[in-house]
């Protein structure tokens, strides 16, 4: 048997529900490209996103979609509020964006002014294993998370430290 050659997340494909404001939020403030968009049998659209190098984020936009679920199939929109950020098993938690780290900070104050809730950034720290990492960087992750307009938990994750002893 042959093991599996993969290499990268070729895209993720998630379903919106407001394509317009979701073409805007990707186009506009994260500054994807918008590049393809396929009409789907039953009426509904299939829309692609390069975010850098080819790497793609898809949105499938359908017209009869059951309502958002938070909560069960994502975090729950006061999340920082309440300290509550479980979600179901099998749904998807949180979409992550490498970032440069000296452009971290900048890129929140930019979604602040945008009226666009961001958690404080956080510094996370651990090994491989999930424990606290001994090494003497302050940490490994510098990050700050936000909703899209779907509801989506995004975050802007930088390496602080390069590290093999190290996971983000």
């Amino acid at each position: 048997m042959i093991p599996f050659q993969v290499r990268e997340i070729h895209h993720i494909a998630l379903v919106c529900k407001d394509i317009d404001r979701t073409i805007d939020f990707y186009t506009n403030i994260m500054g994807f490209n918008l590049t393809r968009v396929h009409t789907l049998s039953d009426g509904g659209k299939h829309y692609s996103f390069e975010m850098s190098h080819g790497i793609e984020i898809a949105f499938f936009w359908f017209p009869n979609a059951p309502q958002t679920a938070p909560g069960i199939a994502s975090v729950k929109p006061d999340a920082w509020q309440t300290g509550n950020i479980t979600t179901a098993h099998a749904s998807m938690h949180h979409l992550a964006f490498t970032v440069p780290l000296e452009a971290l900070e900048e890129y929140r104050n930019q979604l602040e002014t945008k009226d666009i809730f961001v958690t404080p950034v956080l510094h996370q720290k651990a090994d491989r294993f999930g424990q606290q990492s001994e090494s003497d960087n302050p940490s490994a992750t510098a990050s700050f998370y936000f909703f899209d307009p779907n509801g989506i938990l995004l975050e802007f994750a930088a390496n602080v430290c390069e590290s093999s002893n190290l996971i983000s």
